[in-house]
């Protein structure tokens, strides 16, 4: 069963527990969506305040997959840069599909469904992505036409002495 996308949800209640299962959900499964295990709801709440305050200030916008019964089951922030040289693309932020939906295409569908939404976006001409090396994420977002542009070795540290490339990718749209 495909996800049902929405750009821009409401942010209530729901949205905000559902979120906060899912970032919990990935980071606890081994994702590598800004925490390292374990984590709570809790433990992450702070970092989505911020992306709060991003969608109220317009920096950010919110794409959310939901299955069948309505659950958050992936999601997607999109920002805008602000620097007047640099309008031109967006950065995709904490792309997430739950372990529990892993292995059913939904990440190449949220992927496309991200592509879609920015090109919707005046004046967007292409989405970049960080992700972080060892986990063979680029080799997905390779799967689904991005192209890696950039990385630094060892920009990352999940623990002492694991260190992991930050991998730098582009998606020129159009």
């Amino acid at each position: 069963m495909p996800l049902t996308f929405q750009l821009d949800p409401p942010v209530d209640g729901a949205l905000r527990d559902g979120v906060l299962a899912l970032w919990a959900d990935v980071t606890n499964a081994g994702g590598a969506v800004g925490f390292v295990p374990p984590v709570t709801p809790e433990d992450i709440r702070p970092e989505w305040v911020r992306h709060l305050t991003a969608l109220s200030e317009g920096r950010d916008r919110l794409l959310v997959g939901r299955d069948e019964h309505g659950a958050v089951a992936a999601t997607v922030f999109i920002a805008f840069n602000t620097h007047r040289l640099m309008r031109h693309w967006v950065w995709l932020h904490t792309v997430m599909v739950h372990p529990a939906h892993q292995g059913k295409g939904y990440g190449r569908e949220l992927m496309a469904a991200a592509e879609k939404a920015v090109g919707g976006f005046d004046s967007i001409e292409a989405i970049r992505l960080g992700c972080r090396g060892g986990l063979g994420l680029e080799r997905f977002y390779a799967a689904c036409g991005y192209r890696e542009v950039g990385r630094v070795p060892g920009a990352i540290r999940v623990a002492d002495g694991d260190d992991r490339d930050d991998i730098l990718m582009l998606l020129p749209l159009g």
